[in-house]
């Protein structure tokens, strides 16, 4: 019965991707670049990523709105198999918001993806297919082990992270609590990355701050979150990146800390900035990508104190 049921997901899955791909081509003509935006939550399932009553997500529908405007197609699935299937290689670019380890089943209770599965995502970014991470995406394969106190996550690893968080570019810490919500400046360090042209210093904006380590040294850092009197001990740090770009062999790599507010989906800075990053990491958008983390911030390193601070 389990196999069944795994079969009639997978191609339940494959339907909502199909579907995404004639919905952008139905509203503006045929495109000759596509996304996979994938949603599987092995961890916690953020409410954007949640489909509910067999409805696409909030995810889903605001990239599908993002590729009518600019030129490509979207399918979107939360199955894991995708990647060990012909159609996965179709795809220009990968969109990720995920959590937790994705070769297990985890809380959605989708299909994980396969050990083999993983490996391809990898090297078909190696290769040049582009990947985009959105907020949680940092949150997805930790470097082992991830024990229930998180104390792994506070030790920088380096070369020996997780494959798949040294191609993202970092890998995250944990979140503030109280507030876990909070405003913030951000600093824009490329305002001529797509889709930021004429966005000037400071930004400030309402988000689930991640705190964030092992920073990969070629980063090319667009925005840099102000830490200066922000509340809670994971943001006791210098400034540190929370978008950039980076290349991973051939493949073009943009990552950004947001996206967890469904407010923020509609918020135009944020929407114009994802998009900016989808259209680059296709190769429909160029950018100046020096390795500037160094310069952008140079405490990047810091790791702030474990949650809850020592008395």
């Amino acid at each position: 019965m389990r196999a069944n049921s795994n079969r009639r997901e997978f191609l339940r899955a494959t339907a909502l991707t199909g579907a995404g791909l004639a919905l952008s081509n139905a509203l503006r003509g045929a495109s000759n670049k596509s996304v996979l935006v994938f949603t599987k939550s092995s961890g916690f399932e953020h409410d954007v990523v949640k489909r509910v009553g067999g409805k696409p997500s909030l995810v889903d529908d605001t990239v599908n709105e993002m590729g009518n405007q600019h030129g490509f197609s979207a399918g979107m699935t939360k199955d894991g198999r995708i990647f060990d299937s012909n159609e996965f290689h179709s795809y220009a670019a990968v969109v990720f918001f995920t959590t937790g380890d994705l070769t297990t089943l985890g809380r959605d209770g989708k299909p994980p993806m396969s050990a083999k599965g993983k490996q391809t995502l990898l090297a078909a970014v190696q290769a040049g297919m582009g990947f985009v991470g959105v907020h949680a995406a940092s949150d997805t394969f930790h470097t082992l082990p991830d024990p229930e106190d998180r104390s792994n996550r506070y030790i920088a690893h380096g070369d020996q992270e997780d494959p798949y968080l040294r191609m993202l570019g970092a890998e995250f810490i944990i979140h503030g609590r109280e507030p876990r919500l909070q405003d913030a400046n951000l600093i824009v360090n490329d305002a001529k990355f797509p889709g930021l042209e004429g966005v000037t210093s400071q930004v400030s904006f309402n988000e689930e701050w991640y705190s964030m380590k092992d920073f990969v040294p070629d980063l090319h850092v667009i925005l840099t979150l102000d830490t200066q009197g922000m509340k809670g001990e994971c943001y006791q740090r210098a400034p540190y990146p929370v978008t950039w770009a980076r290349m991973h062999g051939k493949g073009r790599v943009f990552y950004t800390a947001m996206g967890d507010r469904p407010e923020n989906w509609k918020n135009a800075f944020f929407v114009s900035l994802l998009a900016g990053g989808i259209r680059w990491s296709t190769g429909d958008a160029s950018a100046q990508l020096d390795a500037n983390l160094k310069q952008a911030a140079p405490g990047f390193a810091e790791i702030p104190p474990k949650f809850p601070a020592a008395k």
